[in-house]
């Protein structure tokens, strides 16, 4: 797309809001390797969200290889915060997403936690299925959903399901396919700082019809509440918005070649920095 293109296009068409729909209720997005031995203060403020004490988690083991023992894991945290009741789904099988059982337990829950692991095989072993479907009825109704690492990056319509770190924006840098679709209109990357992602964000945003981009650090997360999005955690959310970008060379480009942007808005938000959606602008 050419520079004048790019202008045009900002000029006149509005900025579609990312802000949560006012049925909707609360999101918490981890970017992995939160607090599990400490404060805790993310997990904690997931289960406050969530009910309190009386609270009925379900967390979601299907994105691990490990289902009994990261399940147990987060059953004894938060059983220790006082949780008055935790459940372990593990849908290792397609048909396990039929399973009455875990449509009621889906039904019954005040929060809903996704483990980490590979994206991939949450949405292999839940989109489009009943279960997928309850799970966007209660968020609709008031529960909680949240996630870490994989379990965060599933969280948008379109999802990195792969790509490279440390490197310059190119558009094989991220590898993108069907997100759950709790948060529309957004790509999300975790592990950020650590793992050196802002390249493969950058790239990720660039080739889909979105304008955000969250890059979420380790034991950092954002809660999402309506249009107003909270930073909690020891680290920052890098947030990109290529609204206004003046150019790029996306339609030039051969697959190998680098990505020019320009006119690209960065924030950086730490633990209690606050953004809103709707407006696009940090709350300082």
């Amino acid at each position: 797309m050419a520079a004048n293109q790019v202008r045009e296009t900002a000029e006149t068409e509005p900025q579609e809001s990312v802000a949560l729909p006012e049925t909707h209720e609360q999101l918490v997005i981890i970017g992995g390797a939160e607090d599990k031995e400490g404060d805790c203060k993310i997990l904690r403020e997931f289960v406050r969200r969530s009910g309190g004490l009386q609270a009925r988690i379900v967390i979601m083991t299907v994105a691990t290889g490990l289902p009994g023992e990261v399940g147990a894991q987060y059953t004894n945290l938060f059983e220790e915060m006082g949780v008055e009741s935790v459940k372990v789904l593990d849908n290792a099988k397609p048909e396990d997403a039929s399973d009455p059982k875990a449509l009621e337990t889906i039904q019954q829950a005040t929060g809903v936690f996704f483990t980490g692991g590979n994206q991939a095989r949450i949405t292999e072993l839940l989109k489009d299925t009943e279960l997928e479907a309850m799970l966007h009825k209660q968020f609709s109704q008031g529960i909680v959903v949240a996630g870490t690492s994989a379990g965060a990056v599933m969280m948008p319509d379109m999802m990195i399901v792969e790509g490279e770190s440390e490197t310059n924006p190119r558009m094989e840098a991220a590898h993108m396919d069907r997100g759950m679709g709790f948060l529309p209109g957004v790509v999300i990357d975790q592990h950020f700082a650590q793992r050196g992602r802002l390249g493969r964000l950058l790239s990720a945003v660039a080739q889909q019809p979105v304008n955000l981009g969250f890059g979420i650090d380790e034991n950092t997360a954002i809660a999402i509440n309506g249009k107003e999005l909270e930073v909690i955690g020891e680290g920052a959310v890098t947030i990109v918005d290529v609204a206004n970008i003046t150019h790029n060379n996306v339609d030039q480009l051969l697959k190998d070649e680098p990505l020019a942007l320009c006119g690209a808005t960065l924030h950086i938000l730490p633990h209690g920095y606050k953004f809103d959606l709707e407006k696009r602008q940090p709350i300082c």
